[in-house]
């Protein structure tokens, strides 16, 4: 399990998401569902609509919503519960 946790920023300033470039990545949806998930590599993603929590393994649940600027640490294992459907752009680093 990765030592590292998951970093957010709320509603980060719209410069900062032109000069990441955001627009150009890929965009992720799903529907409501809970699935277990594993980040083989460091996956930054904004989120355009939607409402969902990840729990890490042995972690507590955080939440997340439209306008998260959302960092996760690859090595993580987790568990999603999406509650309304998710749209988000992402990178993998």
């Amino acid at each position: 399990m990765s030592e590292e946790s998951i970093l957010c920023e709320h509603n980060p300033p719209p410069a900062k998401l032109e000069v990441l470039g955001i627009e150009g990545w890929p965009v992720w949806k799903k529907e409501p569902s809970s699935f277990d998930w594993t980040y083989h590599q460091r996956e930054t993603c904004y989120v355009v609509r939607g409402t969902f929590s990840v729990t890490p393994e042995g972690g507590e649940p955080e939440h997340f919503k439209r306008g998260d600027l959302i960092t996760f640490p690859a090595g993580m294992s987790c568990r999603w519960e999406i509650t309304a459907p998710v749209e988000k752009h992402y990178r993998l680093d």
